[in-house]
């Protein structure tokens, strides 16, 4: 094959925009803690004119605005190299990136609305990744890998889990699926160019506290393969590439201790994840650290040495063609043969009470309990004062889930939910790629997997490896199995296509894999285009405005200095003046706000040792009042950092007024007195 890699920043705003995942509208940006990338693999055959696009985006998911974007700038740099059924966009789904680039109304509500610098940044990040991927395309060869990840995972619904049939469940040894598959990619010359993984997780090592920009535990991963692969760079920076994405994550928590009652300590793993006293808004999972940041790093190193085990022993080569399947589908009304005498429907989206319940990773607000299959009159009447009732027909579609939000039937201002959905399959050799619109639990995607793999089977193509890839091209939230979903945990009631949701996946992956199998992808009808909405302007944001420092004191100022001395595993600390961090997302493509440097003899010089991509720093920014506020940088200093003279510095730009009309965007720096490291 010919094959090329390539990472780019797709960050975004740091500060006061939502951070999309947990659905907490008070988990807004406060900082950083490591930099969010789009990560793209490209794969043609050398003859031929077929190709692959694999891209995963440290983000929550990928939205179908993001996605329709992408393909947009695509088509007009490239033609019809790069299209709708050979690019897969795929979002790791870390909890801690910002939100607000969906087109769709019910994600504006926890993400002030349609935040354009969030949506900017991931396209133009995704493509820029692309890009570079494009340029560096050379003869290669891919390996395959696959092994078992311990210690890292816990179901999170598993009395769902337990609603599947037996005679299924003892087919397997576990309720999460704790297999990697790992793709390996090396040029002719067996130099190495960088790695797939799939792995399902959720990157929720990061509680819904937490307001630094951030990738999690699977982000935590690439950066460890990454700074030893690239050694002597700085995070972010370097020729090799890995991603680590996400696959059928759904009911997969890393937060391996379980759930707790947050007041009393006892353990709430129930049915209802409820506690005695607080219900179960008091419920919630704790990681394997003493911290969230501990637990994040944990996971993240647990990942990172089984990819790397498997990536040093992948001799498995992947040969064959190149096949891409793709189709729209109006999920909200697919037919779907059970068997010979059995025909049944999905229905138009619909969110049930579960949802607002959250789950054991995130509870959700009120003291909604998860497991209700019966509705709240009160909450009810609320819902049918503000948004209408849903139709008896939607109620009858969704049994026994009850509708709390009826997004199928509410379109104001603009739809509240997708109908028209991406289904995908890129097959590379032996290896098929599912790509799905969502988080399918781990029973649904061992389902799904299974009936593909078949398909593949009895059409002449055995013995394919097959691998989902999850939160792709459209987000559609979750899919469960028939008997998970009469359990009506978060999950179940946010499978918002109805009961019969997995069936119909099912039912159109096999399509997809038969027209791959028998090569008639050319035959499969499109589908409907998904619709581009002419929404640009509304955002909730608070605009940028003119900036101040305190009297007597410039931007970049320290406000509270370093001490002058510090041991490893010590954190040093400096606060500045500083202003919005907004104004530097939109004024640079490669902003960095910080950089620890140390101080050479031998040249009389700084070097950069660190900058903000680094997950020993953090930066925070806090807004005070009359245009002020600061910033403050610290410095986790790991063990090994070797001894002598730090400083710590910081990069802004803060909004000042040129004339009556104009505002402009003025660079500035800062930094700390020089401090001593000492060695342990």
């Amino acid at each position: 094959y010919l094959v090329g890699v390539g990472r780019a920043d797709c960050t975004g705003p740091v500060a006061q925009v939502p951070l999309m995942g947990y659905a907490n509208p008070d988990q807004v940006g406060g900082g950083l803690l490591s930099r969010l990338y789009s990560r793209a693999f490209i794969v043609a055959e050398p003859q031929g004119s077929r190709r692959i696009v694999f891209v995963s985006a440290d983000i929550g998911m990928v939205s179908q605005r993001v996605r329709l974007e992408v393909l947009k700038q695509l088509r007009s740099k490239y033609g019809e190299l790069y299209r709708q059924d050979n690019v897969i966009l795929s979002g790791t789904h870390t909890h801690s990136g910002p939100g607000g680039y969906f087109q769709y109304t019910l994600f504006w509500i926890t993400s002030k609305g349609l935040v354009q610098p969030s949506l900017q940044s991931i396209v133009n990040g995704i493509v820029k990744s692309i890009d570079i991927a494009h340029e560096n395309m050379k003869k290669g060869r891919l390996f395959i890998n696959r092994g078992t990840v311990e210690n890292s995972q816990i179901n999170r619904s598993p009395f769902s889990y337990l609603a599947n049939p037996e005679s299924e469940r003892n087919r397997y040894s576990s309720n999460t699926d704790k297999e990697m598959v790992l793709l390996k990619m090396v040029d002719e010359d067996g130099h190495e160019l960088g790695l797939i993984s799939w792995f399902a997780v959720h990157p929720v090592s990061m509680n819904n506290s937490n307001h630094l920009v951030n990738s999690d535990n699977v982000g935590y991963a690439s950066y460890l393969f990454e700074q030893e692969k690239n050694k002597g760079m700085l995070p972010g920076e370097g020729s090799f590439v890995a991603a680590f994405a996400s696959s059928n994550l759904g009911d997969v928590s890393p937060n391996t201790r379980g759930p707790f009652c947050a007041n009393t300590g006892e353990s709430c793993d129930n049915p209802q994840s409820t506690c005695p006293i607080g219900g179960a808004a008091m419920c919630m999972a704790r990681g394997p650290g003493k911290d969230m940041f501990e637990s994040t790093r944990i996971i993240g190193q647990n990942i990172y040495l089984k990819a790397k085990e498997l990536y040093e022993k992948a001799s498995q080569e992947v040969t064959g063609p190149l096949s891409s399947a793709h189709q729209w589908v109006n999920m909200s009304n697919v037919s779907v043969e059970l068997n010979a005498t059995h025909t049944v429907q999905t229905c138009k989206p619909a969110l049930g009470h579960s949802f607002a319940a959250g789950t054991i990773d995130g509870v959700g607000a009120f003291n909604f309990t998860q497991g209700s299959v019966e509705g709240d009159p009160f909450w009810d009447q609320i819902r049918d004062q503000l948004l209408g009732e849903p139709s008896n027909e939607t109620k009858a579609c969704h049994k026994p889930k009850p509708i709390l939000f009826n997004t199928g039937e509410m379109t104001w201002p603009h739809p509240w939910h997708p109908d028209i959905v991406d289904v995908q399959i890129a097959a590379i050799g032996s290896l098929a790629i599912l790509a799905v619109p969502g988080e399918f639990t781990t029973m649904s995607g061992r389902r799904l997997r299974e009936a593909v793999q078949s398909e593949f089977d009895s059409h002449g193509t055995p013995g394919m490896n097959v691998v989902i890839a999850g939160l792709c091209n459209v987000y559609t939230h979750y899919i469960t199995t028939y008997e998970e979903y009469q359990l009506q945990r978060y999950e179940a009631a946010s499978t918002i296509y109805g009961p019969h949701t997995l069936s119909a996946y099912i039912q159109l992956y096999r399509g997809l894999a038969k027209a791959i199998a028998l090569n008639g992808t050319q035959e499969l009808s499109p589908g409907p285009e998904p619709p581009f909405f002419n929404v640009t302007k509304l955002t909730l944001l608070p605009s940028l405005s003119v900036e101040s420092a305190p009297v007597g004191k410039t931007f970049g100022d320290v406000l509270q200095e370093v001490r002058q001395e510090y041991r490893e595993g010590g954190v040093a600390e400096v606060t500045f003046v500083g202003a919005n961090p907004r104004n530097s997302a939109e004024n640079a493509t490669e902003h960095n706000f910080l950089t620890v440097e140390r101080y050479s003899n031998i040249s009389s010089s700084w070097r950069v040792v660190l900058n903000d991509a680094s997950w020993d720093t953090r930066f925070y920014w806090s807004k005070g009042t009359r245009g002020q506020s600061n910033v403050t940088l610290e410095w986790h200093i790991p063990a090994g950092t070797e001894p002598g003279v730090y400083r710590l510095r910081y990069f802004g730009h803060y909004k000042k007024r040129a004339n009556l009309i104009r505002v402009i965007s003025v660079p500035f720096e800062g930094s700390s007195s020089a401090f001593q490291v000492t060695a342990p």
